[in-house]
């Protein structure tokens, strides 16, 4: 038999084995009643939320304020009762993270950080981005990417076996486009039906749909800030992952499937402006105490009672386990963490012997406000690297820095340097700066204005066009007096 026989052979099983597999994963959606190719039953799909919801919680931490969650529970819980699958028990967690975001995992678990609630300014506006996720779930949005990923994998695997070539290096790029594009092509569809979704929940629950319009200004105005904001200090930006920030509010299609949801609408639909911001009074803004203060290139951590100062205009990323800072461009790294110091070692030696690094370039002794260190160079993968560890009464702090192109190490290594002699211990000055900021809920008075706040604010970064996001008067509205607003103490 011929190469080119046996291929067109392999390519038509091939064409069979996909074919079988995409007939026998078909369930009906539980909001159009059609089919949707999906490989995950719905026990599989709630095990999938419940396998990853400890993770979630590990990852960005659950707020510490019962009364808040329950709060949110109790709105998701309206909005869930009149969905298409309200036979889910539900359930709605608010995240102790100030990236603005909400997001849900399969089989009915919701997760929105207190980052977003801050920006918000009414319980209809919670339950616009609750509905707006609870659509996804109902939807099964995330069971049919996961079945679309798995069959492109699947496809794959099976050309590969029948068609060897397929596995060359060209060829998985082209499965890997192919299966992106798959992904990719019904993402933003997912995002406008979820929407829709939601604005039926809003109005099905009794809140005003146009809510959810309200919460796409929103979250508009935020991006538009933040970019602007990464623009002047030369960092990246990120935003909310749905359509809310992706659309434009004039967006036809968004508008329809929103008013679509109108004819489910009851006179006088309820806003809970006051009800909403008397819950969130007092809320954490911005980082924690329990995860550390970041002010300009300044780091302040309350509780391991350090601070530490990174190179100007670097961008300062504050991870769960770590701290990371990178240069404009991404042109170099730095690393921080800390671990325990378990034996009555050195900094070299436990360079040597924790890090199992024993053969340094360049090795000598660190001195960083009184505390004892050692830093030195090794090689990985072609590039410098250096390391330096500092220690803190029981902790070793580990600097890791390098850079994108071997040759521009020597530029940044001073800064690297610079960086970890920094290190030191809290200090009494500094323990207000290390205090997490925290939102009031204010009566505006005659006498109040955004340029008077602004100037007695601890945001560190356009206080006053954040004042104004915070109360959705950006970018150019004012105070009214008796009005009810957050303020950020």
């Amino acid at each position: 038999m011929s190469t080119c026989h046996k291929h067109i052979q392999s390519l038509c099983l091939l064409a069979g084995a996909l074919l079988f597999l995409m007939l026998s994963a078909c369930a009906q959606n539980p909001v159009t009643g059609s089919n949707d190719f999906v490989m995950l039953s719905e026990s599989s799909e709630i095990s999938l939320g419940r396998a990853n919801h400890p993770k979630i919680i590990e990852q960005y931490g659950r707020y510490n304020d019962e009364a808040l969650q329950a709060y949110v529970q109790s709105v998701g819980d309206k909005l869930a009762a009149v969905s298409h699958r309200n036979n889910l028990i539900y359930r709605f967690t608010v995240l102790d993270s100030p990236v603005i975001n909400a997001f849900a995992l399969p089989g009915g678990y919701i997760y929105i950080t207190r980052g977003l609630m801050s920006y918000l300014n009414s319980e209809s506006q919670l339950a616009a981005v609750l509905g707006h996720e609870i659509g996804h779930v109902t939807a099964r949005h995330g069971v049919r990417q996961q079945s679309a990923a798995q069959a492109a994998n699947i496809g794959f695997t099976i050309g590969s076996i029948l068609v060897p070539e397929l596995g060359s290096a060209p060829s998985q790029d082209l499965f890997n486009i192919l299966g992106g594009a798959l992904l990719s092509g019904y993402g933003r569809d997912h995002e406008l039906e979820s929407d829709g979704l939601g604005a039926e929940y809003l109005a099905k629950a009794g809140y005003e749909v146009d809510a959810m319009m309200d919460v796409i200004r929103v979250l508009k105005n935020q991006s538009i800030f933040a970019e602007m904001e990464a623009k002047r200090q030369g960092k990246e930006v990120q935003g909310y992952h749905g359509l809310f920030s992706s659309h434009p509010d004039n967006d036809t299609r968004l508008q329809q499937v929103i008013a679509k949801a109108g004819q489910y609408q009851a006179p006088n639909g309820l806003v809970k402006r006051s009800e909403y911001l008397n819950k969130i009074n007092g809320m954490t803004f911005g980082e924690s105490e329990e995860q550390g203060i970041t002010s300009g290139r300044h780091f302040y951590h309350l509780p391991m009672r350090f601070a530490v100062s990174f190179p100007e205009s670097w961008q300062i990323n504050n991870k769960p386990n770590s701290l990371q800072a990178i240069s404009a461009g991404g042109a170099a790294l730095i690393e921080l963490g800390a671990a325990d110091i378990n034996r009555r070692i050195t900094p070299q030696q436990f360079i040597e012997q924790r890090l199992e690094l024993p053969r340094l370039k360049s090795g000598q002794r660190l001195s960083s406000s009184g505390l004892d260190g050692y830093t030195g160079l090794f090689e990985a993968k072609g590039k410098l690297v250096r390391v330096s560890v500092i220690y803190l009464n029981d902790k070793a702090f580990i600097f890791f820095a390098s850079t994108k192109q071997a040759n521009t190490f020597e530029q940044f290594d001073r800064a690297f340097l610079s960086t970890a002699r920094s290190l030191h211990r809290l200090t009494e000055k500094e323990v207000p700066l290390a205090r997490e900021k925290k939102l009031n809920v204010v009566t505006v008075s005659t006498q109040d204005s955004y340029r008077k706040w602004s100037a007695a604010s601890r945001i560190s970064n356009s206080p006053q066009q954040q004042l104004r996001l915070l109360n959705g008067h950006y970018p150019n509205g004012e105070l009214r007096a008796g009005q009810l607003v957050k303020l950020v103490n």
